[in-house]
């Protein structure tokens, strides 16, 4: 198992090396910085980035955007798709409107809530109408998958309504809430930054890279770039690493009650 891991890796770090041979080669053949800035150029700009006394707070804004969309679908969501998965007609109710958001281009939200709001709360609009649905769907079918024979001996047994939820539906639910979560959370930071970058409010990881675009600061643009791709890989590892420590803990929940029974 250790052996396959550690080949693994290699194999990331090797394919990580030979993109960043491509890009090395490309900025050398073009020769043409606003084109495509060489790595080193890039590196040199990151830094500069990082090293700016603004960059916290560019960077906590956007976190705080996200945060506070992510929290909102979460809740919404939760609601929503629990009283879908146990009352069919609540789903029909919502059809149209996850159609609707769905259907409707990322670009053409921002548009529209750029006229009805401002700039700074435009981000957490279009995040919120963009993830739901999939944390939505991800809530729902996890109510589909509660085993109906164990739920129905809840039920004979005389367990409270909160006992069953807390000790039986929300376990079985878990893995399905934390896969919404983190495929939510991974849209979120692409729909918050678009906005931004569209609607360019003072503070944000979008606006920072709308403005080196336009003074053509490419360099800037691919180390910003950088940034936002880091905040999502963080959120996949701490989603995935959550998964896999719910999945181990049932598991051995599931073994202690077998042997118990034994």
């Amino acid at each position: 198992m250790k052996i396959s891991i550690w080949k693994n890796r290699l194999i990331v770090v090797f394919s990580t090396s030979l993109l960043l041979l491509a890009w090395y080669i490309g900025a050398k053949v073009l020769n043409i910085p606003v084109l495509l800035p060489s790595p080193k150029e890039t590196l040199s700009s990151f830094l500069k980035i990082i090293k700016h006394p603004s960059f916290v707070e560019n960077i906590s804004v956007t976190l705080i955007r996200g945060g506070l969309s992510f929290l909102i679908i979460f809740s919404i969501s939760t609601f929503l798709g629990l009283l879908s998965g146990f009352f069919p007609s609540v789903k029909s109710l919502l059809t149209p409107l996850l159609v609707i958001c769905k259907a409707t281009p990322v670009m053409a939200i921002i548009l529209l809530a750029f006229i009805w709001f401002t700039s700074g709360t435009v981000p957490i609009f279009s995040a919120f109408l963009m993830g739901f649905p999939v944390m939505f769907v991800q809530v729902e079918e996890g109510v589909h998958h509660i085993s109906k024979e164990l739920d129905e001996m809840t039920k004979v047994y005389k367990f409270s309504r909160r006992t069953r939820f807390f000790h039986f539906h929300l376990p079985s639910m878990a893995p399905f809430l934390i896969t919404g979560s983190k495929s939510t959370l991974s849209m979120i930071w692409k729909v918050i930054i678009a906005a931004e970058v569209l609607t360019v409010p003072t503070f944000g990881v979008g606006s920072k890279m709308s403005l080196a675009q336009i003074n053509l600061e490419t360099a800037q643009v691919i180390s910003w770039t950088l940034i936002a791709i880091f905040l999502t890989a963080m959120s996949d590892l701490l989603f995935s690493f959550i998964l896999a420590e719910t999945t181990r803990y049932r598991k051995r929940k599931n073994l202690v009650r077998n042997e118990a029974s034994v």
